[in-house]
């Protein structure tokens, strides 16, 4: 390419599904959760290939990211409000910053095994060379419904046209989708600056991105939603293509991840910490300190500190609603 490449990390969540592990104030992406490195500095080392690599976090937790990824820049948005506007705003700071370029963004909470570093140089020639919103595919294990899915179209050898770009289907039309052969959207994105922006400018993001072009990002974020870049940008821009990934991947992003992550014992029961269980089998537990479970079978138990979760594994998607009561109570 003749043109940098920059990587930049999104590390302005919390990770609700991981209550109790993660906090407001301890959020998922300065947890190791069994790594060596905490998930944030090992996305920013997966990275180093880029020629510049920036972290995106908001403002409370911009020391965090210092001490996790001291080779990083940091920028800092004026509010969370999604994916979406967190993107349009690190497309336009960095745009200013570096001049054109291409993009490469990744989540700070994902694990990936194999030769990340191709696919991703990949997709961002691609972006480069046709001007496409370039997402990176993952051929799918399972008809999850907590991810989106993308329909593979045309065929260029290195990358297929998107036909369609669906966020979290329920769980039948999941199905449909894997029998298909639809990828799941990883989440990992390439483009440049102004392809991006472009593209955002017609949808509900304009008014963000007019705002940036006029100076004032604080305007502009007090004014847009807070909707995430697959919702607001992808599933209507229509120069959007896929690269299908050539390495393992998985998204930790709720209790059950962790069964596809962690070496199970004879019963099928995996620990993230300490833990006995005595007849018990299929259960997931996660500690910082030592968990017990006698006679039950498919759960999700996580303890720390003072909290303590309790669910169906079935059930992991619904820590969200765990934490939504918690906040309006002050609590999270």
């Amino acid at each position: 390419m003749d043109r940098p490449l920059v990587a930049v990390v999104l590390a302005g969540g919390t990770g609700t599904r991981l209550y109790p592990a993660t906090r407001s104030d301890r959020p998922k992406q300065f947890q190791p959760f069994g790594g060596e490195r905490s998930m944030l500095a090992e996305t920013v080392r997966r990275a180093n290939f880029a020629d510049e690599v920036y972290v995106l976090t908001r403002p409370a937790f911009a020391e965090s990211v210092r001490e996790h990824a001291p080779s990083a820049a940091v920028l800092t948005e004026p509010a969370p409000r999604d994916t979406g506007p967190a993107l349009v705003y690190a497309a336009h700071r960095i745009r200013e910053q570096v001049g054109e370029c291409v993009l490469c963004c990744l989540p700070s909470d994902h694990r990936v095994d194999g030769d990340f570093q191709a696919t991703v140089e990949t997709a961002c020639a691609v972006a480069a060379r046709t001007g496409s919103l370039v997402t990176i595919g993952i051929e799918p294990t399972r008809a999850e419904t907590g991810y989106g899915y993308v329909e593979p179209g045309a065929d260029h050898g290195e990358y297929y046209e998107v036909e369609s770009f669906t966020e979290k289907p329920d769980a039948e039309t999941a199905q449909r989708y894997v029998e298909s052969g639809y990828l799941w959207n990883s989440g990992t994105f390439a483009w440049t600056p102004t392809d991006f922006l472009a593209a955002a400018s017609e949808t509900e993001l304009r008014s963000l991105v007019e705002a940036l072009e006029a100076g004032n990002p604080e305007r502009g974020f007090e004014d847009c939603p807070s909707i995430s870049v697959d919702y607001a940008v992808l599933e209507s821009a229509e120069n959007v293509a896929v690269v299908p990934a050539s390495y393992e991947w998985d998204d930790l992003g709720s209790w059950d991840a962790f069964e596809r992550l962690l070496d199970a014992d004879g019963e099928g029961n995996v620990a993230l910490g300490e833990a006995l269980a005595i007849d018990a089998s299929d259960n997931v537990f996660a500690s910082d300190g030592h968990v017990a479970a006698v006679g039950v079978e498919d759960l999700v138990i996580a303890s720390f500190d003072d909290r303590t979760l309790v669910l169906p594994k079935s059930e992991s998607q619904r820590v969200r609603e765990v934490v939504e009561r918690l906040r309006k109570e002050g609590q999270f």
